[in-house]
């Protein structure tokens, strides 16, 4: 896997700093996508399997307990924008957090980050929604809200 740029919109959203205690997202970006080798090795730990690469994620951020935020190419032939956005906990949870990377951003948006879109106890559902997030997804996602 050749070492990717963050698309414009995620590094312009990325560029805003979570604060847990401010803005209740747990969420921590990447300085830029994982490389190929960290990915298997951190996928290869995470399954329990070492037949298996990773290859089809595009990590980006974590969360304060280990967990992974990426892109899950599954959509063949389309943008990497175009992929859905995943969460792979640190114990095993997963889940889609949004269709894209437009709306990731309107998710972002709203005061959620990768763990708080998926938590199946809504723990983290009472977002605070973030203006300055919110002119990001504004601007690369119109509409999308």
């Amino acid at each position: 896997m050749a070492e990717l740029p963050f698309p414009a919109p995620l590094a312009a959203a990325l560029a805003h700093p979570f604060d847990y205690f401010s803005d209740g997202i747990d969420f921590m970006a990447l300085d830029g996508f994982m490389s190929a080798s960290e990915t298997a090795e951190w996928f290869r730990a995470w399954t329990g399997n070492p037949e298996v690469d990773g290859d089809e994620f595009r990590v980006f951020g974590r969360d304060g307990t280990g967990g992974y935020a990426a892109f899950w190419l599954v959509r063949e032939g389309r943008e990497l924008a175009e992929q859905p956005v995943v969460f792979l906990g640190s114990e095993g949870d997963t889940g889609v957090v949004a269709r894209d990377l437009g709306e990731f951003l309107w998710v972002l948006a709203g005061g959620l980050g990768p763990l708080e879109a998926i938590d199946a106890y809504g723990v983290g559902l009472d977002g605070r929604p973030n203006a300055e997030l919110a002119a990001v997804a504004e601007e690369f996602a119109a509409g999308g809200a």
